[in-house]
């Protein structure tokens, strides 16, 4: 927690008492931390001081189930399932064009109905992706870093690995591993139905005041600002993170997943949002919901 960090606000719309710190999800990622810097080292201020808690993206979204973080970073295709307690905020997520999960392959496979995918994780974007195109597909589940090397082999745990579903930076290092690209479910997205795809938003708990849902949002948003206008201040900060990534991978990785979106999630992106969980609604992935998406 940053000592510039501002005290607790409290609010007459709820009598629900707010905590002192605000646990705030997010992933090693590139584009996650350099969001998130400015806000994690008190350079922006909020309604509430937050504490980082650094996690892949398939923790994050078992513990948004769960109910453990107050505010985390987590996949579209996961909010579904839990957004009658958090509603996600407008500012901060991934959401575009070009930014979509890769299928690749060792070698010459076409139809992956009947096949093995290495998926990162059942309540992530991509692998709903990966249903909508091969609803016979058979899945075994790892974590993302963990795909490319099990496509490789041909294996995980003894069992056989066809192709894999690759996420985050990964789709700039495939090649690294002698893999081809078989599909790029965001392109096929794009070309289905016009609108950017939907990978990841940040929500709060419905329960907190919507004051302070307003406030987080704001306060998002300007560590998003910030990092525009002071590109070096997140540097160490990212590389810290990074794991082995090279700086030209990522400085790519911001570049393609940080973006308009990123500062407002915008008509077209509600739109986006809607249509996905629209899919996911009639492939039988996920149930209806009323509830509004997106901070008002």
């Amino acid at each position: 927690m940053s000592t510039n960090a501002p005290s607790p606000v409290s609010s007459p719309e709820s009598s629900a008492e707010l905590p002192a710190v605000l646990d705030l999800g997010y992933s090693f990622c590139p584009n996650d931390t350099f969001i998130f810097h400015a806000l994690h080292a008190g350079l922006v201020r909020g309604p509430l001081p937050v504490r980082e808690v650094l996690e892949d993206v398939q923790t994050l979204n078992e513990w948004a189930v769960a109910g453990r973080l107050p505010m985390t970073k987590i996949s579209y295709r996961a909010y579904f399932e839990v957004m009658d307690r958090y509603v996600a905020l407008r500012a901060g997520g991934a959401l575009g064009r070009g930014v979509g999960p890769l299928v690749v392959t060792r070698g010459d496979v076409q139809d992956l109905n009947g096949r093995t995918v290495a998926s990162p994780g059942a309540l992530t974007t991509a692998e709903l992706l990966l249903r909508l195109v091969f609803p016979g597909v058979n899945v075994v589940r790892m974590r993302y870093d963990e795909v490319m090397p099990a496509v490789q082999r041909g294996e995980f745990g003894g069992q056989p690995i066809d192709a894999g579903l690759i996420i985050h930076e990964s789709r700039f290092t495939f090649h690294e591993y002698g893999l081809t690209r078989l599909l790029d479910l965001g392109a096929w997205w794009e070309q289905e139905t016009g609108l950017p795809l939907p990978l990841g938003a940040i929500l709060v708990r419905r329960d907190l005041p919507h004051d302070v849902q307003r406030g987080l949002n704001a306060a998002v948003r300007a560590s998003l600002e910030y990092a525009y206008a002071h590109p070096d201040a997140a540097r160490a900060y990212i590389r810290e993170h990074a794991l082995e990534m090279s700086d030209e991978v990522m400085q790519a990785h911001i570049d393609l997943y940080v973006n308009p979106f990123s500062l407002d999630v915008g008509e077209e992106g509600e739109r986006a949002v809607r249509e996905l969980h629209r899919r996911a609604v009639e492939v039988g992935a996920t149930r209806p919901s009323e509830w509004p998406l997106f901070v008002e």
